[in-house]
């Protein structure tokens, strides 16, 4: 049993270490940093990817988070007890706001809408909880990708389809780095008709405990109603709830 207890140990330790690093990891690294021998990394390694827990990179040397951990941590987040605060937030928000507004995660190469709620108007588009939409060109991807490290995000960048969704879509690596450049100095992710064409959004980031962005809180409208520009007017809105979301999942103090 006490061989097992710490076979698990030191298999979380590995996830843990990848889960928080910025890019694929080696077991010789890992055998490294947590002091263990490399045989017996790389033959947790490999069970923890046989498992799903763990994806090897095509160089077949170094390791990612799988699709199996990935699904753990969105049914963690999803399931959480802080959930109902979560929605608490959102309904005060969209009152407030009268538009449609969301939480994201990073999810991947994509977003993941992890709470929503609806606004009240007839005309409004629905892009459910629990689905998937791309990093380039929402506004919550776009803040993600802005917060990245350059080498992670030039490295993501290179491996994603930067798929032209509207005439407006930004398809060129170059233009979309410049944009991401302006939305990590305004802090505020924008869409402006980039990923429907009848839509317009924009996003604030929920900062945890180590400054990096967990959650985006964002608010979306259809462009016949709004423009990009008059969302803005909500920032101060949008960032009191993102606050208030920081303190309810990280204990982070209220400013």
């Amino acid at each position: 049993m006490k061989e097992t207890q710490s076979t698990l140990i030191r298999g979380f330790h590995i996830l843990e270490k990848i889960v928080k690093a910025e890019k694929p990891l080696s077991s010789v690294y890992l055998a490294e940093e947590l002091d263990l021998p490399k045989q017996t990394v790389h033959r947790i390694a490999q069970q923890l990817e046989e498992e799903g827990l763990l994806q090897r990179e095509p160089d077949g040397k170094r390791f990612t988070a799988g699709a199996r951990l990935l699904d753990l941590a969105r049914g963690t987040l999803k399931n959480s007890s802080i959930n109902a605060h979560r929605y608490t937030i959102l309904k005060e928000l969209s009152d407030e706001i009268g538009e449609t507004c969301n939480l994201t995660i990073l999810d991947g190469y994509q977003i993941l809408y992890l709470e929503r709620v609806e606004t009240n108007w007839p005309y409004r588009i629905h892009l459910p909880v629990g689905a998937n939409f791309p990093l380039h060109c929402t506004a919550s991807g776009k803040l993600f990708l802005a917060d990245m490290k350059a080498t992670t995000r030039k490295r993501l960048l290179k491996s994603m389809s930067l798929t032209r969704e509207t005439s407006q879509t930004i398809t060129d690596t170059v233009q979309l780095e410049a944009h991401l450049a302006k939305i990590a100095e305004d802090g505020v992710g924008t869409d402006s008709g980039e990923f429907l064409d009848d839509m317009v959004a924009i996003a604030v980031p929920v900062i945890n405990n180590e400054n990096r962005v967990v959650f985006t809180v964002a608010v979306h409208a259809p462009s016949a109603r709004k423009t990009t520009e008059e969302l803005r007017q909500y920032l101060p809105l949008l960032r009191r709830a993102a606050q208030r979301l920081a303190v309810a999942e990280f204990g982070i103090e209220d400013e």
